[in-house]
C-alpha cells in the first residue's frame, strides 16, 4: 500500500511582508496564482494528483531505479545526496510523461476560471 507523505519542499505561504517588497510594488501573475492555490488548498491537492500520477505510471520506480544506477555506477561512499539531485533531476524532469503534465494544466487552467483571475 502506498503512504501519502506531505511535500518538504514546498514553499510556506508568502507573508504580507515578503509580498510587499520595496524593490516593487505589484505581484506577478504566476505569484498571484501561486498565492491564490495555496489559500485555497488547492495547490496541495494538485501536488497529491502528480504524486499519484507519477507513481501510476511507473515512473517514481524508474527514478528509484537510476539513483540506484548512478549510486551503483559512482561508488557507495562517493556520493552525496546533493549530487545525486544534481545528476538524477534533468532526467527526472525530462521523463514525466505528457498525459501527467496535460492534466496537471488542465487543473491548474480551471483553477485560474473559476478563480476569475
Amino acid at each position: 500500500m502506498y503512504i501519502r507523505k506531505h511535500s518538504v519542499n514546498r514553499p510556506p505561504t508568502p507573508d504580507e511582508d515578503v509580498t510587499e517588497s520595496p524593490e516593487r510594488d505589484e505581484l506577478t501573475l504566476g505569484e498571484i496564482i501561486n498565492i491564490k492555490l495555496v489559500e485555497s488548498g488547492e495547490k496541495e491537492n494538485l501536488m497529491e494528483l502528480v504524486r499519484d500520477r507519477l507513481v501510476e505510471s511507473g515512473w517514481k520506480d524508474e527514478m528509484r531505479i537510476a539513483c540506484r544506477e548512478h549510486v551503483k555506477k559512482k561508488g557507495r561512499k562517493d556520493v552525496t545526496v546533493d549530487e545525486l539531485i544534481r545528476a538524477i533531476t534533468p532526467k527526472g524532469r525530462a521523463s514525466v510523461p505528457d498525459a501527467v503534465k496535460e492534466e496537471l494544466l488542465d487543473r491548474i487552467q480551471n483553477f485560474i476560471r473559476s478563480a476569475a483571475l
